[in-house]
Parts: structure tokens; C-alpha cells; sequence
């Protein structure tokens, strides 16, 4: 039986109301904290924050730092804060605002992120009361500025070997930071160039001579006008690709000392008489909990990369349905969007900005949930693996989104005042903040290792797989149809959601069983776990993919069959299909390499994409405004509602 594809049929679906389709994304006040996102929204689009083009660097950072006090007069910054400190208790809310701050000015969003998130962020988790109690507050009205100094020159996603040294000195009840060589240099931190004033330091801390691994030390770095403390050495980035509203900076320690009270010391602590304990015992178990605890950034980010993605995707098809090029039989020119190259090019990244909508609603509250679990729970490990993951595919996905949106839009789409070039620019980033995104994709993988090798002596393949990789069945499900036995998957079963999903568990399980045989056959030779972990990097982050891809499409699924509006359910259905569809399409190459589908119907999935596309484009403005972006905030011309 050949494969084919349904004709198209016009006047199938309903017009979806932009309100209905906003009130499947966010309506949910108990899941989607619409309070915050409204609260954020009336801040933005206030006649004091209105986006700036063209400043000069010194003048563009004040600015934005001017905004960034204005987000703490309206309270925004204090949403995840402890009550006892002022705060609302509201973690959801805090990454609603962030993601919501993430359609404006992208300056203004890292600010606030430095700010609040990480600064206080790390304040908040890693501190005690005493420090909630002398920071917090101050922090959240930004009557103190903060630097999250982490990363250094020599040792950027490498935080556990980080050179920065604490040394705690008994006789004066004092910490001494240093920064011993120029890779030990912090770097890219946000807020030191020239408004930061305290910096919550990462460093090897040792205590009695004896090293008790990274920890974090609140350490100032300038006093209230802004001068330089004694041993502190700052120096500017300078300009960068993008972000030049934040002013990123190197910082280096030469033996600055501050009171043992400036060790943030929920996981470690040091008494009065000079002596380190944790509850936690193992410096390695200690070393992932504190990370842990400091996921919420990885949420975020991805969170806020989406934003820009919707963003990006608003302006290119706002455009395109009122951009005319080239003159049709009937004399009149055919608007953009009524072209099929156009359609492609645009509506699959909003299935696929769906999708993800989807996922990281759900990552959201899974993280609010974890936050009270015991530190280094499988539950808190698993929200750290999806955040990774997530952040990856997300931040991956709006730099490509936004570099085909501003293609969309020619010339009009170069112009910095139509938006999308600082889009681009200000973006780019979000594939290394909060981690390499080829190292977090690998991070669960090498976590798991990195404990097998300390608990195991005997290095068995088979406790191995068991213990981290869960072995798969090498042969084919037979339960997937698009499984080749001699015919061509038909229209219904190209259509069918279910399908997609047992195909992409398929691909899941598979990369997941060969990848185990890959460590087998290096561990057998005789080679380290993590130095067979190096060489099958390439495999870990393409399995990687396919389990993000297998989560998106199994959540946004899910939204779609518990819609019960019958006005948009239709229209989420061919958006749900139309992200499978192009997935599969994408990994053709693999799926007829491992015999998944025939060559027919790898071309007659070509051929659905294109329907899918033709039938969803009368949707298209419909499904972007859904985003509910003000034009204000947008800020781009070409993507205004003047008359088409």
C-alpha cells in the first residue's frame, strides 16, 4: 500500500481566538502564576521601562540599572524570598516574572537574574537566617547590588575545580579569599564592572589545613560610593556580542578577609572553635547538593529563552501576514505567509515553542514541588537532570528560532529598530549561561558514573548498566507501525499522536541499549568509565535529544487531549501533530538507517509536513498572539496592528 496524505481541506477548523489559545498556555492561575505574569507585565509596559535603542555603553548599563530598581520598588524582586524577609514565598511567581521580563529588554532580564536569582538566589538557599536576615531585604529593593562570582577564566563549566581558595584562619575568626593565579580570575560576572557591590564567592575552602571542597563566601567588593574594597581588583569585559546594558567583569582577591560569618553555611559550617562539619559527609555529595540547590537558574533561563523564541516568532509572522511580494494571476501581491516556503520556516517553531511551553510549565512546578525534599533526593536529582536538559534543547532552539524569524523578514528583519537583531545578540548567551549546554546534556550521564566509581571497586559492566542506564531490548517494538514489514505506514497511521509517541520511545530505548554496549565494549578493553565516557559523547547527547524530544511531544500531548475547549483543541491537535511529524522528519536519516520506515514513508512524511503547514496557516496570527506580548513591549514596528 502506498503512503499517502489527506487533500486539504479549507474551512475544517475554526478560527482559535487568541484569547482562548492565552487562555490554554496560562490560564491556570494555581500553575501558571497569572498574578505574577500581570504584576510583571504593568511594570514593563509603564513609560519608564520603554526599550532604548542606540545608548552608549556607559549610559545603556546606568539604565538599565535604573530599571532594575524599579522592578525592586514594585516588590517583583522579592517574589521567591522567604516571608520572614519581606518575600512572598513564590517561587513560581519569581520564574513567571522572569520568563514574562524576557519579551523586553534582555539586559534588564540578566540584571535581574544576577540580582535576584543568583545573588539572592544563592543567598537564600546556601545561607541561614542570619544571612537571609542581613541580605535579603536589602537585595530585594536593590539598596545593595550583587555579583554572583562563580565562573573563572580557567575553569568555566569546570565549578568543581575552580582555583579560588578560602582559607578559615582561627586566631581571627577570619576567611581569607585569594585568588592564587590569572585562570583562577572570575569572569563574565554580572554587576562587577560597576554597580556590584557585594559578590557571593565560589572557592575551594580549607579549613585546619584540611580542604573540605567548594563552598560560597559573601564577600564585599565595593562600598556605598562605589569604591573598590581593599585587595579587590576589577576589571571590564568591555563590549560584547550582545547584553552590552549588563556590566560583565573580572574580579580577583588578593587575601581579602572577611568575618567566618560570610560563609554561606547551610551544608557546612564552621563553629566558634575553628572546627568544619556538614551534614553531609562525602565533599563530592556536599559539592551536588549545593549545585542542586541552585537549579532554579537553569529553569529560569530556559524559561526566558522561550520568551525570546515567542518573541522572535511574533514579529516574523505579524510581518508576514502583512508583507506582499510578487504579483499573483488576479494582480494582486501574495502576502508572505500565504507561501508554503514561508510556512515552513515559521510554523513549525511554533509547534515546537508549544511543545516546549508545555515541558517547562511542567518543569516549573516539579521544581517548586522538589524544593523541600531532601537535599540530594532522586526526586531533587531529577529535576536537575530535566532542568539540564531542558535548558539545552530550549536555548538551542530560540537561537535557531530567532535566526530563521529574522531571515523571515529580509532586510526589514536587519533593521536593530524592528528588534530581532538584539534579539539575536542579546540570546546567543543563553546556550552557555547557567552551563555548556553539550556538558549539561552529558551532566546526568557523568553524575551517575562519577558515583559508580566511588562506590564500586569492581568495575562490572552489567552493575553499570543496571545502575545507570537501565539496559534496552535491542530489537524492534513491534508495536510501533511505522516499523518497515513490506508495506507503507497509511494516511491514519501518519496522523496518529500515539504512533509518534511509540516511535520516539522506540528511538529512546534503542540509543539508550546500544549506548550501554558502547561502554561495554570500552570498559572491557580496559578503559576508565569516564575516560568511556568521553568517547561516546556524540551518543550521550544524541540520546540526550531524543529523550527531550520524547518528553515534548508526551506532555504537550497530554495538554492537548485535557483541552476542553472545543474551539482550540482541533487546532492544538495539528499543532501537537506538526511538531511529531517535523521531529521525525528532522532524524529521518536515522530512523531508515535502524530500519524504523521505508523511503516511501520518510517521503510521504514531506508531504504531511507540508498539509500540516497549509492547514495550520490560517491559524498562525491566532496562535502567536496567543503569547499575549503588548506591542510596547515587543517594540518592533513591523509588528504593530496598523492596517495590512
Amino acid at each position: 500500500m502506498t503512503a499517502t496524505v489527506p487533500e486539504i481541506r479549507t474551512g475544517d477548523l475554526a478560527q482559535a481566538e487568541p484569547a482562548a489559545l492565552w487562555n490554554f498556555l496560562y490560564g491556570n492561575p494555581l500553575s501558571d502564576s497569572t498574578d505574577a505574569r500581570r504584576r510583571t507585565l504593568e511594570a514593563m509596559v509603564g513609560p519608564d521601562m520603554s526599550y532604548v535603542y542606540g545608548l552608549p555603553r556607559d549610559e545603556y548599563r546606568d539604565q538599565v540599572f535604573e530599571w532594575l530598581k524599579q522592578i525592586g520598588a514594585s516588590g517583583m524582586g522579592s517574589l521567591g524570598f522567604p516571608s520572614a524577609r519581606g518575600g512572598e514565598d513564590d517561587p513560581a511567581g519569581a520564574i513567571a516574572s522572569f520568563e514574562t521580563l524576557a519579551h523586553g529588554d534582555l539586559s534588564l532580564l540578566v540584571k535581574v537574574g544576577v540580582q535576584f536569582g543568583l545573588t539572592g538566589g544563592a543567598i537564600h538557599r546556601l545561607g541561614t537566617e542570619r544571612h537571609h536576615e542581613q541580605y535579603l531585604p536589602k537585595l530585594a529593593a536593590v539598596e545593595l547590588a550583587g555579583c554572583f562570582a562563580m565562573t573563572e577564566v580557567g575553569h568555566g563549566s569546570d565549578v568543581r575545580s575552580l582555583r579560588t581558595t578560602a582559607t578559615y584562619e582561627a586566631d581571627t575568626e577570619e576567611i581569607v579569599v585569594n585568588t592564587p593565579d590569572d585562570a583562577a580570575r572570575k569572569d563574565y560576572i554580572g554587576n562587577a564592572a560597576r554597580h556590584g557591590q557585594i559578590a557571593v564567592v565560589f572557592a575551594q575552602l580549607s579549613v585546619d589545613g584540611e580542604e573540605q571542597g567548594v563552598h560560597a563566601v559573601i564577600v564585599p567588593i565595593r562600598d556605598a560610593q562605589l569604591q573598590l574594597a581593599e585587595g579587590v581588583t576589577v576589571s571590564d569585559d568591555g563590549e560584547k556580542m550582545g547584553l552590552n546594558g549588563v556590566d560583565n567583569g573580572q574580579l580577583a582577591f588578593d587575601h581579602v578577609r572577611v568575618p567566618r560569618a560570610n560563609l554561606l553555611d547551610r551544608f557546612g559550617t564552621i563553629d566558634e572553635s575553628g572546627h568544619y562539619s556538614s551534614s553531609i559527609e562525602k565533599a563530592s555529595s556536599r559539592f551536588f547538593t549545593m549545585l542542586g540547590a541552585l537549579v532554579q537558574g537553569r529553569v529560569s533561563v530556559a524559561c526566558g529563552a522561550l520568551s525570546v523564541a515567542k518573541s522572535a516568532l511574533t514579529i516574523a509572522v505579524r510581518y508576514a501576514e502583512r508583507r506582499r511580494q510578487f504579483e499573483s494571476p488576479e494582480g494582486r501581491e501574495t502576502l508572505l505567509l500565504d507561501y508554503l516556503t514561508h510556512q515552513r520556516k515559521l510554523l513549525p517553531g511554533i509547534a515546537k515553542t508549544y511543545a516546549l511551553h508545555s515541558a517547562l510549565r511542567r518543569l516549573r512546578n516539579r521544581y517548586v514541588a522538589s524544593i523541600d525534599a531532601e537535599p540530594g533526593s532522586e526526586e531533587t536529582r531529577t529535576v536537575e537532570g530535566l532542568a539540564a536538559g531542558l535548558k539545552a534543547y530550549t536555548t538551542w532552539n530560540t537561537t535557531e528560532t530567532v535566526q530563521t524569524c529574522r531571515e523571515a523578514c529580509g532586510g526589514e528583519g536587519y533593521l536593530a529598530v524592528n528588534r530581532l537583531p538584539a534579539l539575536k545578540s542579546d540570546s546567543d548567551v543563553f546556550t552557555t549561561f547557567e552551563g555548556d549546554n553539550t556538558v549539561l546534556l552529558q551532566l546526568l550521564v557523568k553524575g551517575l558514573l562519577s558515583e559508580y566509581k566511588e562506590q564500586f571497586e569492581d568495575l562490572d559492566l552489567l552493575d553499570i548498566v543496571r545502575y545507570g542506564l537501565t539496559r534496552a531490548s535491542d530489537s524492534l517494538l513491534e508495536s510501533v507501525p511505522f516499523v518497515n514489514r513490506g508495506m507503507d505506514a497509511d494516511e491514519q497511521t501518519l496522523r496518529s499522536r500515539t504512533n509518534y509517541l511509540k516511535s520516539f520511545q522506540w528511538r529512546e530505548d534503542h540509543l539508550k541499549g546500544n549506548l550501554a554496549r558502547r561502554f561495554k565494549k570500552r570498559i572491557d578493553d580496559g578503559a576508565d568509565p569516564l575516560d568511556a565516557l568521553i568517547d561516546c559523547q556524540d551518543h550521550v547527547v544524541e540520546l540526550a535529544r531524543a529523550h527531550v524530544e520524547r518528553l515534548l511531544l508526551e506532555q504537550f500531548s497530554e495538554d492537548v487531549d485535557n483541552c476542553e475547549d472545543d474551539t482550540v483543541a482541533p487546532v492544538l491537535d495539528l499543532l501537537c501533530q506538526l511538531f511529531a511529524v517535523e521531529r521525525t522528519w528532522a532524524d529521518r536519516g536515522w530512523f531508515l538507517e535502524h530500519g524504523h520506515f521505508s523511503p516511501a514513508t520518510s517521503k510521504a512524511l514531506g508531504s504531511l509536513l507540508n498539509t500540516l503547514c497549509e492547514q495550520l496557516r490560517p491559524q498562525a496570527q491566532s496562535l502567536v498572539d496567543a503569547f499575549g506580548i503588548p506591542e510596547s513591549v515587543l517594540a518592533a514596528p513591523i509588528a504593530t496592528s496598523a492596517e495590512r
